[in-house]
């Protein structure tokens, strides 16, 4: 517990402070307009947040000098960053105004300030729209101006999860799921990597806290292993390179928690098959550029003259680097005892790109404003997304879902007849390759010439083809090309052509509705086409008029809308087999009138609602939960889930604290997923096991067989987590099962 007392706190302040310039400086020298713009902005923010305290008790003020430090030391942001982060909160928390803070220190700082800083809280939304969607989308918008906006923004988030801990549960779910949601995707786009690393280690500690805990401690018990690495691996590999002269940093590292897990997740494979749990890296100083190859290549002869290496996990980067700069030559040698090592060989330009990608173009240009650059990929990055930015009839939803699926998009690089590149993102097509050249190109594209072989437009490009598009006149877009191309640039052009052709077609759809309404002895009044398009559930004047004109909306559903249709006959079902066609839940039906009882303890507010447990994760008794409000009901999901953590990324007012009532006893329906190698008898084992030993009813078992090795599905209904742990524990006795896992 935090215990104030504001001597030591004013003695910590200025601690901070004296820390936060001696780091701008080990970067670059402070010239005095510098030096005197941090102390004003460090003076203005300890002032404006006097007397405020964080949840944890500390001083407000040691939250934005925590930002400003994390911009210097583990981004590499410069002066102007440091003045914005000491400022970011002041003009949402405070008296203070953009307008002031312009006058002191600049339109630059303002704009910046002012693009970190959240919506107004009493901003009147729908309850279909979600104000953290507004957030994503005002950032956004921002940055494209200011690219600083976004690294605060992922400093000032890296510190919120670094203090998590004094928030409520509820809290720290949407923190985390928000964090997961958005600004874990956008530090892997930037290529802040031990950023990226460090929200997804704390994303998974406070939404899969019993996982972490048992990764987190089996790494922990192989703390003895590290000592033994350091005598058998890192002491002669630092002998070899100080007998060849070389200059270099050499690093260790243990691999996170969270990546364990997802090795573990999505390969299959216990704690003990991951091979690169251990890693060291090898940064070669002082190394010309067109000499970093030869060098590198001579360390790894070194390597791997002293030590056994595995050739199926050699990688050459240097040669073919990745699509995002990544450079570096990657080996796994077999050391002395035992354990597999992977080791990491680059220059220290190369460790810079791998450390901070793109960031790192942009931090050198900030740098060196007199140098001049070719090109620089955070701004060419920023230009591509400002065309779906400026689509202004998007929701924010949309368009943050859209950016969101981009952010993890890799690129590829293709090729115009003349030789021009042309950088797209993968799984790109002929039609986004032909929008991306010139909308006209696009509009009328046919197909094109792949490296000369003709494909149509729909074919996924891959990097390094050459390619010549085919057009012809007679061509034009549908709605079908919006699912031939990816890119926001091809599926934009391909809109804004439809609804122009839907506007030349508009009157000919107000002729024709004037003749139904003729018929149906109704007048063209605006109550009655706003009645209309109602009925239609569509409140675009166009489209509505369009389909008028193409005849997809009848004279009938005219007459229908104003009730002058004849009744359709209805069909009628027996009541027993009603169930059947509404699909089949995992709750027991009731008798009318009879509340469901709910297993869970609620907010107060949201004791009256009905619960209901979510599909897509399938929550058993013992699992971390949380509540989603939707359509009247709470559903029940596991924190972790991934669904959950986007609805409380994007709707923090649907959130609800839920626990499960003490000794309550419920058959759960959940899912397990196992690979064996097939076998005789296999089946019967499994099903003894499951409904002879465990007393479990199954609802549902699939197992399917290919090349020797077996793979299933079982369904069915557990109490608890104890009781599934257990289960799952069991079945890995069967002869034959190599792998159990929930789903």
């Amino acid at each position: 517990m935090y215990v104030i007392d504001e001597e030591r706190e004013e003695r910590d302040i200025q601690a901070r402070y004296d820390e936060l310039v001696a780091a701008c400086r080990s970067i670059k020298p402070l010239s005095p307009d510098e030096e005197s713009n941090i102390l004003r902005a460090f003076q203005i923010a300890k002032k404006a947040h006097s007397g405020t305290r964080r949840k944890s008790g500390e001083p407000y003020i040691f939250h934005p000098l925590a930002v400003a430090l994390i911009a210097v030391k583990e981004v590499g942001l410069g002066p102007i960053a440091v003045v914005c982060a000491l400022l970011h909160d002041v003009v949402e928390d405070t008296d203070i105004t953009l307008d002031e803070l312009r006058m002191v220190f600049g339109d630059r700082v303002a704009k910046i300030v002012d693009g970190v800083t959240k919506i107004d809280d009493v901003m009147i939304m729908q309850q279909t729209e979600s104000k953290q969607a507004e957030n994503y989308r005002k950032i956004l918008l921002s940055m494209c101006n200011d690219a600083y906006v976004i690294f605060l923004k992922l400093c000032d988030r890296l510190h919120n999860m670094r203090t998590l801990e004094s928030m409520k549960d509820t809290k720290k779910y949407i923190i985390a799921s928000e964090t997961s949601y958005l600004y874990v995707p956008l530090a892997h786009r930037l290529g802040l990597y031990t950023i990226k690393t460090e929200l997804e280690e704390l994303v998974m500690k406070y939404t899969n806290p019993e996982k972490y805990a048992e990764i987190a401690a089996k790494i922990a018990a192989t703390a003895g292993t590290t000592e033994q690495l350091d005598e058998c691996l890192v002491k002669p590999v630092r002998a070899m390179l100080d007998a060849q002269g070389y200059n270099y940093t050499l690093k260790t590292r243990v691999k996170s928690v969270y990546s364990c897990w997802k090795k573990i997740e999505n390969k299959h494979v216990d704690f003990d098959e991951i091979y690169d749990l251990y890693a060291m890296r090898i940064i070669i100083k002082g190394v010309p550029r067109e000499k970093e190859k030869e060098e590198c290549f001579r360390v790894y002869a070194l390597i791997s003259g002293e030590f056994n290496t595995n050739p199926n996990r050699f990688r050459d980067w240097i040669t073919h680097p990745k699509n995002n700069g990544y450079e570096s030559l990657q080996t796994t040698v077999m050391t002395p005892i035992g354990r597999w090592v992977e080791i990491q060989i680059r220059t220290e330009r190369m460790d810079t790109i791998a450390e901070k990608g793109m960031a790192a173009h942009f931090l050198y240009k900030e740098a060196h404003p007199e140098e001049a650059v070719e090109s620089n990929p955070v701004e060419e990055w920023l230009q591509q997304i400002r065309t779906s930015l400026e689509q202004t009839d998007k929701s924010a939803l949309d368009l943050v879902e859209e950016f969101k699926e981009a952010l993890y998009t890799k690129e590829i690089y293709i090729f115009t007849p003349n030789g021009k590149t042309i950088t797209l993102p993968s799984r790109s097509t002929v039609l986004d390759f032909a929008y991306a050249i010139h909308t006209d190109l696009g509009d009328h594209c046919i197909g094109a010439k792949v490296n000369a072989r003709v494909v149509s437009r729909s074919e996924r490009l891959h990097t390094g083809d050459q390619v010549q598009v085919l057009t012809t006149e007679n061509t034009v877009p549908n709605e079908t090309w919006i699912g031939e191309c990816q890119t926001p640039r091809a599926k934009e052009a391909i809109k804004d052509f439809i609804r122009a052709h839907k506007k030349e077609r508009a009157e000919e759809g107000r002729r024709r509705l004037r003749g139904y309404y003729e018929k149906l002895n109704l007048k063209d009044t605006p109550q009655n086409w706003g009645q209309l398009k109602r009925f239609l559930d569509n409140h675009s004047d166009i489209d509505v008029l369009y389909a008028l004109a193409v005849g997809t909306v009848t004279e009938h559903q005219v007459a229908e809308c104003f009730g002058k249709a004849r009744p359709a006959p209805n069909l009628l079902f027996l009541r027993q087999f009603k169930n059947l066609f509404e699909g089949m839940g995992n709750k027991a039906s009731l008798p009318e009138n009879v509340e469901p009882s709910t297993p869970f303890l609620l907010d107060k507010d949201y004791e009256h609602l009905p619960t209901e447990m979510a599909s897509c994760c399938k929550p058993v008794q013992g699992d971390q939960v949380v509540g989603i409000v939707q359509d009247g009901r709470i559903m029940v999901h596991r924190t972790n889930c991934k669904e959950a953590m986007r609805e409380m990324a994007n709707h923090e007012n649907h959130i609800v604290r839920a626990k499960w009532r003490p000794g309550e006893q419920l058959s759960l329906l959940t899912g397990i997923a196992l690979t064996a190698i097939d076998r005789k008898g296999l089946l019967q084992d499994i099903t003894r096991l499951i409904s002879d030993e465990m007393d479990l009813n199954m609802r549902a078992i699939t197992l399917e067989a290919s090349e020797g090795v077996g793979r299933g599905i079982i369904m069915l209904y557990i109490n608890n987590l104890d009781h599934l742990s257990r289960l799952i524990d069991k079945l890995r006795t069967i002869n034959g099962i190599e792998d159990v896992r929930r789903i």
